[in-house]
């Protein structure tokens, strides 16, 4: 599906012509969604990747505020392969790429030697996606997944919609999916943000300053895999319940921080009731005066301060250092096929995954 209003002047300066390829038999294309409020938000179907998010400071001054890359192949050849894309099957990581379901063993495709990361090598961020609805300010993509696609069972039908909202500036990621055998699903968007704007080089995020609305977290071990245990945030680094900025306590000598060469947990949000759809997180960036607020119906966020990150070029000549963005990826709990006391990701036949998420953005003075 060719876009109707794509617009060659748009806030990204993104080109649709630098986004046209045959990708495993597919063609890839770029699309730009607007709100009246002068919003802009470029994605792609190749990985359902958001390329650029256009949102004003408190000057009235429009930025990109996440990392990405100006062309199909870069962005296909990106040393960071999950840049703003889809994460499927399995947001985060499982155990050996092991689990047993129903009595069965299943062996994923390894993404790294001890664990599977992010659904595999060739997980949805790889896919072309299929275009099935799109208009001004709302896409929805579509992807089937083979049963046995990097080692998960059953035919899985994913619909994912981005929408920006008319009367404020947000941007609203739901799923639907379903399945012909019972399997496990655990998706995710992986946005690099970093509020300030991308630039070159692009600015840490140490200074943001972060709430996350969650009483525990999950310890990881050298591998960043759970341990098992559920730990209380309290008189740890690991505390956003009030504001903290990133940097104040990243390098302490806390175990923790150690094995994630930084903030790499996943917390466990502070629910009333399964799936409300509630506040997980705020970021603020001091400088531009952005704010993001993150709503999500998951029961947990990631939350990723680019750690790994080594000054790669992406869009426009942008340079993406060691902790240049902060990542807040709404989901349920990494390796929980292996943790029956976690909330299950078990999806069967005739049952209906659903899942929505907001990044909401506002300035402050």
């Amino acid at each position: 599906m060719t876009s109707t209003v794509f617009d060659e002047n748009n806030k990204s300066g993104l080109k649709q012509e630098d986004f046209k390829a045959m990708v495993q038999g597919k063609e890839t294309n770029l699309y730009i969604l607007k709100n009246p409020l002068g919003m802009e938000v470029a994605v792609t179907n190749y990985g359902c990747a958001v390329l650029s998010i256009m949102v004003p400071d408190k000057q009235g001054e429009y930025a990109n505020v996440v990392q990405s890359h100006d062309s199909i192949q870069h962005f296909m050849n990106s040393p960071e392969p999950f840049l703003g894309t889809t994460i499927g099957r399995y947001g985060n990581r499982i155990a050996k790429g092991h689990f047993v379901l129903d009595l069965e063993d299943y062996q994923l495709d390894l993404s790294r030697g001890s664990y599977t990361l992010h659904g595999g090598p060739n997980g949805f961020h790889t896919r072309v996606w299929d275009v099935v609805d799109f208009n001004e300010s709302k896409i929805i993509f579509r992807y089937v997944s083979a049963d046995g696609e990097e080692g998960f069972p059953g035919n899985l039908t994913v619909d994912m919609m981005y929408e920006l909202a008319d009367t404020h500036n947000g941007l609203y990621i739901t799923y639907k999916a379903t399945t012909d055998k019972t399997t496990v699903l655990n998706l995710t968007n992986h946005g690099f943000f970093n509020l300030r704007g991308i630039g070159n080089p692009t600015s840490t995020v140490l200074d943001n300053i972060v709430t996350i609305n969650a009483d525990y977290y999950l310890p990881i071990d050298k591998d960043s895999i759970p341990t098992g245990e559920i730990l209380k945030v309290a008189g740890t680094p690991m505390d956003f319940r009030t504001p903290h900025t990133v940097g104040e306590r990243i390098n302490e000598p806390f175990e923790q921080l150690k094995n994630g060469t930084g903030y790499d947990h996943c917390y466990v949000l502070n629910k009333h009731e399964v799936e409300e759809f509630a506040e997980a997180a705020t970021c603020t960036d001091p400088v531009s005066g952005r704010r993001m607020t993150v709503f999500t119906t998951e029961l947990g966020v990631q939350l990723y301060t680019g750690n790994w990150l080594n000054g790669f070029e992406g869009a426009h000549g942008a340079t993406f250092p060691v902790r240049s963005a902060i990542c807040f990826e709404t989901q349920h709990f990494p390796d929980s096929p292996n943790r029956p006391y976690f909330p299950s990701t078990r999806l069967r036949p005739k049952e209906v995954y659903r899942q929505t998420t907001a990044y909401v953005f506002d300035v402050i003075d």
